[in-house]
């Protein structure tokens, strides 16, 4: 779905303009208006949604970054409607509710994962459609499954066939892993979930991302970081040491002498990116001082002289 054509905008469209249009929609399609018009009924869903997304400033920013394709693999309906009180918005352009005195037929439904928030919209007694409204298609149940993704695919997206097992049977599925994704974000794969009842659509497929640790990176935000230990003596002298990014670009990256346990060295832009369209993080270099657990005669000897001199 592209919102911004849903509310007959453009992507410069202001604030204002965004509130205008769904305004002049909701009053053309509210059901309210339109007893018992599944194509009304359609429509309204969609400004709303369209609406949901373009009024959070947030929501907003990930829609214009990433675009509706990959905008919907990150955020399923649930995401899309959360702290979005629709009631509270058609009160305000005097739908029904508490400022007209009348009653809505409009009720969101804040269900867990995987409502459908529009599942009681249409019917709910003493409404516009008398009653006659249809029932929205029975819907197919909603699965989550957990994917595990590589730094690696983190860093350059990746496409992963994946084999699922469901009431018995078994199919595959192919899901694009966007560049940047975190750990904890679900992919929402339309139609790939439970079986519906005659008549109805399938569920959705919820892909729950877990990424694996890595033998050398560890993940912070969008950043990453590399441990290099270093011997005492380096530590106090100073040292070039080998450090290989993510992608196997190698760099010698200088280590000031007298540098301090636990201080990061960074090497900038060579991270993970933020998203499909954004610039990358930083790889930082935290180095640690390697203190032997044994010493031969000679390196004994040599520390007891260091400790003469206070090091």
């Amino acid at each position: 779905m592209e919102y911004y054509e849903t509310l007959g905008l453009s992507k410069s469209a202001s604030t204002q303009e965004i509130k205008k249009a769904y305004r002049k929609l909701a009053l053309k399609y509210h059901p309210d208006k339109n007893g018992g018009n599944k194509e009304a009924e359609e429509k309204f869903k969609t400004i709303s949604e369209a609406y949901a997304v373009l009024s959070d400033p947030e929501k907003k920013r990930q829609y214009d970054t990433y675009g509706s394709a990959d905008f919907h693999q990150r955020y399923s309906q649930e995401d899309i409607f959360r702290n979005f009180n629709l009631d509270d918005i058609l009160n305000q352009f005097g739908f029904g509710g508490h400022s007209g005195g009348g009653h809505s037929t409009f009720r969101m439904n804040t269900g867990g994962a995987g409502a459908n928030p529009f599942s009681s919209i249409f019917g709910q007694g003493g409404g516009g459609c008398g009653g006659s409204c249809q029932q929205p298609a029975p819907k197919g149940q909603d699965i989550t499954y957990q994917l595990s993704v590589s730094l690696e695919d983190v860093l350059n997206g990746a496409e992963k066939n994946i084999a699922l097992r469901y009431n018995g049977s078994s199919k595959n599925v192919s899901v694009k892993v966007p560049k940047g994704i975190e750990a904890g974000k679900k992919l929402r794969l339309k139609g790939k979930g439970g079986q519906a009842p005659p008549g109805g659509v399938p569920g959705d497929l919820y892909l729950k991302v877990d990424v694996t640790p890595h033998q050398r990176y560890t993940r912070d935000g969008d950043n990453l970081i590399f441990e290099q230990r270093i011997p005492f003596s380096q530590a106090c002298l100073g040292a070039k040491v080998d450090v290989e990014t993510l992608e196997g670009k190698k760099f010698k990256v200088s280590v000031p002498a007298g540098i301090q346990g636990d201080s990061k060295l960074r090497i900038k832009g060579y991270g993970l990116p933020a998203g499909p369209l954004s610039g990358r993080g930083d790889l930082f270099v935290k180095v640690g001082v390697d203190i032997p657990k044994e010493l031969n005669e000679e390196q004994r000897e040599t520390i007891e002289k260091l400790q003469g001199y206070g090091l």
